[in-house]
């Protein structure tokens, strides 16, 4: 019987996991110098399911770009584990990384010129990381993914010759040539401006109804806001979750919403593995706090957090007005008195 059960959750765990793409376990990077040791990250944890379309905000400087590179293999961490795909990128080897690059990650980057060759055509970049793999018919493939970014008409055309956003969206076709398991974007839309924005989310969110996993770094208030999962990073550590509101999941293309200004999602505080969380920086303003001492307890099934200097007002405020009752009954007492004798 014990077995059994043993075997039971065995399976149960084996299903669960096959269901991760992405998972990190108090994941720490430093970065040295001669003088200084920079913390970029500190034990992140963060899972991504398969399927999922999930994007990542934060500060410059929060680490979430160092993340993004250590899941493109581009970086390695300095501690703790990263699996991606069932691959552990702590332990790969040369070639294994330069395998898992090839086949198991697409990468658009915000700056263009790393997208594209700029003396070869769209088609011609299109195909050229085909040429890495067993694909034989390259053309056509490449062909079905620039009609996919709407770019089939300029197939002939030099990156010199194509704006801004056209070149994000063949970014996009190159990215997607061998079939990567997941899509990697940073900063996709940082460089284009709102309409071409919608536009290359919309290709984002048809690739993810498609199964596609695609992970986003981004700035873009607005495109943040259409994503049903958001993951904020602060100093190195995941410090909220914010989730689409499902009355929005089905409103994605409507013109008439505000998405920069519209609250559209719900937020949610993340808890760490040993129970920490991150408050926002306006809450612990709001706590007028005299140094970095909280009080926490625990009232009708909520954590409540104060400051002490709140609560201890509050426990001098009734010794003072009872002083004051009493002040204000003796003059009644004394004159009472005094009409006695």
């Amino acid at each position: 019987m014990a077995e059994t059960n043993e075997a039971e959750v065995k399976e149960k765990t084996a299903e669960a996991e096959s269901d991760i793409m992405i998972r990190a376990d108090n994941l720490v990077k430093i970065y040295k110098t001669k003088e200084t040791e920079v913390l970029a990250l500190q034990g992140l944890d963060m899972t991504v399911e398969r399927g999922e379309l999930t994007a990542i905000i934060g500060n410059s400087g929060s680490g979430k770009s160092t993340f993004l590179n250590m899941i493109g293999g581009l970086d390695k961490p300095s501690a703790g584990a990263l699996f991606v795909a069932g691959s552990n990128l702590f332990t790969m080897s040369e070639s294994e990384l330069v395998r898992y690059k090839r086949e198991t990650v697409g990468f658009v980057w915000q700056n263009n010129g790393r997208n594209m060759l700029p003396f070869l055509s769209a088609l011609e970049n299109v195909m050229m990381p085909m040429y890495l793999s067993s694909l034989k018919q390259k053309q056509e493939k490449a062909m079905e993914l620039l009609e996919m970014v709407g770019m089939a008409h300029k197939k002939g055309s030099r990156m010199n010759m194509l704006s801004g956003g056209e070149q994000q969206r063949v970014a996009i076709a190159i990215a997607l040539a061998n079939s990567p398991k997941i899509l990697l974007a940073d900063e996709p839309t940082g460089s284009v401006d709102y309409r071409t924005a919608n536009y290359i989310f919309d290709v984002f969110s048809e690739l993810n109804r498609n199964g596609q996993t695609i992970l986003i770094v981004t700035h873009d208030v607005a495109l943040s806001k259409k994503v049903k999962r958001v993951v904020a990073i602060r100093d190195g550590k995941i410090s909220s979750e914010r989730v689409l509101k499902e009355a929005y999941q089905d409103r994605l293309k409507e013109s008439e919403i505000d998405w920069r200004s519209e609250d559209t999602q719900d937020e949610y505080a993340v808890l760490d593995r040993v129970g920490r969380l991150q408050l926002p920086q306006e809450m612990i303003q709001g706590l007028n706090l005299g140094d970095n001492k909280v009080r926490v307890a625990f009232q009708d099934g909520k954590i409540i957090i104060s400051s002490p200097e709140e609560e201890k007002a509050e426990e001098e405020q009734p010794a003072e007005e009872e002083a004051a009752a009493e002040e204000s009954t003796e003059p009644e007492s004394t004159v009472s008195e005094s009409n006695e004798e």
